[in-house]
């Protein structure tokens, strides 16, 4: 299911109360809307993590930052052959950014940005976006820290969208969307903070 829709910061926010979520067709194609059913989530006390992953946090191979480079982290995410992320997505989601509604998280390697994730924080509600890698397991790293926020800041819900590969091996699990509306409901509710 889809509508169009324009990017301002309040309609951007009121479709994400409503469980929508915006998509370019291409870096330059039209805008659209969609409510996937069934929605993919993760469950913050179902989050799984790989030995390797764990070695490797464990290594402190990178340093972890949250909202220290937000346009880059966007950018990188759209620095790929085929993308939902135009300029267009770009600007209304630094604007959300700067209001304190969009946040990233961004891994370092000797002072070189080398991944990150950036998604949007409402209530007790998390809508993650996209993440980019430079190097192995840089997104994934930050995915393992954003949990533990969301986890430590009283956060319900953790939405990734669709399904894929990447997100099952994390423990994402695809629920129907009336059931991930009762979900978002109950978690806009809470009064959290992030990060």
């Amino acid at each position: 299911m889809r509508i169009t829709g324009n990017l301002a910061p309040a309609n951007l926010l009121g479709a994400y109360a409503s469980g929508y979520f915006p998509m370019a067709d291409s870096r330059t194609g039209p805008i659209a809307w969609y409510s996937p059913d069934p929605r993919c989530v993760i469950p913050l006390e179902g989050f799984r993590v790989s030995r390797s992953l764990r070695r490797t946090i464990h290594q402190s191979v990178f340093s972890i930052t949250v909202n220290v480079d937000f346009e880059r982290v966007i950018t990188s995410c759209a620095e790929r052959g085929d993308t939902w992320i135009s300029p267009e997505i770009v600007a209304a989601y630094t604007l959300l950014h700067q209001l304190g509604f969009a946040h990233s998280v961004e891994a370092w390697h000797e002072g070189r940005l080398a991944g990150g994730l950036y998604g949007v924080a409402m209530g007790g509600a998390f809508f993650g976006e996209s993440m980019f890698s430079l190097e192995p397991d840089a997104s994934k790293v930050c995915l393992v820290h954003l949990v533990g926020l969301l986890k430590d800041r009283g956060f319900a819900l953790l939405d990734s969208q669709i399904i894929n590969e990447h997100i099952r091996r994390f423990g994402g699990v695809e629920i129907p969307r009336e059931e991930y509306l009762l979900r978002l409901t109950k978690a806009l509710d809470r009064e959290t903070r992030f990060p």
